[in-house]
């Protein structure tokens, strides 16, 4: 019993933690990873800087937002498989409660905001993803071969537009990288702290390609949007090397191809989604509160948002018991490196199509966009101030 009570308050205690860190962690994954950085091997030396970098080197390698990753695993080491529930919760659900909000209040009362102040979200959404291509460009395509790597991605992505383009992507960057790329492997003698049994490990991976492959032959079995919901949300976390805005052009292709949500609405609620701190991922529940057909409002937001994540669940825990080995394969890091610089190139085609196509429409959006950018890059405002006033901007301008 004392066991039990101990074991609920530490699930508490992490809730808690978290919940604080979502309510203030703005500025995207890297800041997100510095946050944690601080409060959990700085302050409360929940474990090693060593362990640390392995952990979050294991959350860049998986597919899926890795800060949400490292943030599961962190839960995990403390208060076990609850813990990990606990950390994602309060991490998660404040972005994701103030974006189904926003969803609803433009489903309801839309003819009240500003079409400049919508507007202004969708032009600054340019700025943020171009500031992301510039600094995944600048760490992930060092050399010229990883460069031509990601134009060649950027390319078949434009000028093949599928759902499926994105993971032929990936999967062309992983060989790729095994032919041409020749990274050293990462070799650490610190074991992570976080453990799960080998056995768990196998049943959670088999798991996850289990919904993987068998959710969209259900979903196109039996009809009904609730599980065509669910199939196109999971694909879209189970695939996202990179996580945060590298989701982007898949959940374009899930929602806005089948007509679920308007490309208007899908950039704006973009834009918003800047100006919310926790995980980027948390878009999906805007997605979900928007939808054009039932399940939608609070109750679609959820389904997407339980879909998109539960990925990352079943592969943090599918990947920790076997990861110092992965971290000592040289191959293993070089298909990572192909894939990677694969992702930067679907970023990049995202920033042309449906950021700029939907949102620049004439020179003094060229202006705002380049302004946001400046802003960001070179003054080093937070995300979510540039977002307001980027919007403001635009509102008054209208």
């Amino acid at each position: 019993m004392r066991d039990s009570i101990n074991h609920d308050r530490g699930c508490w205690s992490v809730f808690l933690i978290f919940l604080k860190l979502g309510l203030t962690s703005f500025g995207g994954p890297v800041a997100h990873l510095g946050y944690f950085r601080e409060e959990f091997v700085s302050r409360r030396r929940w474990l090693s800087e060593h362990s640390y970098a392995d952990l979050v080197a294991l959350c860049q390698f998986l597919p899926g937002p890795a800060s949400s990753q490292v943030g599961m695993a962190l839960g995990l080491s403390r208060a076990g498989y609850a813990g990990a529930l606990s950390a994602w919760a309060g991490f998660t659900l404040p972005s994701a409660i103030v974006l189904i909000l926003f969803a609803l209040g433009i489903s309801e009362y839309g003819e009240l905001v500003s079409g400049g102040v919508l507007h202004g979200l969708k032009v600054v959404a340019v700025a943020v993803v171009a500031q992301a291509v510039w600094g995944m460009g600048k760490s992930l395509c060092p050399d010229w071969p990883r460069k031509l790597l990601a134009v060649l991605a950027a390319a078949w992505v434009l000028l093949v537009p599928s759902a499926w383009s994105p993971l032929a992507v990936i999967l062309l960057g992983a060989v790729a990288g095994l032919l041409w790329l020749h990274p050293t492997a990462k070799d650490s003698s610190d074991e992570l702290s976080v453990s799960v049994s080998p056995r768990v490990g196998v049943l959670c991976f088999a798991l996850f390609l289990v919904l993987l492959l068998g959710l969209p032959v259900l979903a196109y079995s039996v009809s009904g949007q609730a599980l065509a919901m669910i199939d196109s949300f999971y694909r879209a976390g189970a695939l996202v090397f990179g996580g945060g805005h590298v989701v982007l052009p898949l959940l374009q292709a899930e929602v806005v191809g089948p007509g679920w949500v308007s490309n208007d609405v899908f950039v704006a609620g973009y834009g918003a989604a800047q100006a919310v701190p926790g995980p980027l991922f948390t878009f999906s529940a805007f997605l979900g509160a928007s939808m054009n057909s039932s399940p939608t409002g609070w109750l679609g937001g959820l389904i997407a948002l339980l879909a998109i994540f539960l990925p990352s669940f079943l592969l943090v825990a599918a990947a920790l018991p076997f990861w110092q080995q992965v971290r000592s394969n040289v191959r293993a890091q070089a298909a990572l490196a192909g894939v990677n610089a694969a992702v930067v190139g679907l970023l990049l085609a995202a920033l042309y199509q449906p950021v700029w196509t939907s949102a620049i429409e004439q020179p003094a959006d060229i202006l705002l966009a380049a302004a946001a950018l400046l802003a960001l890059m070179y003054f080093k405002l937070p995300a979510w101030l540039v977002v307001i006033g980027s919007a403001l901007i635009a509102g008054v301008l209208a």
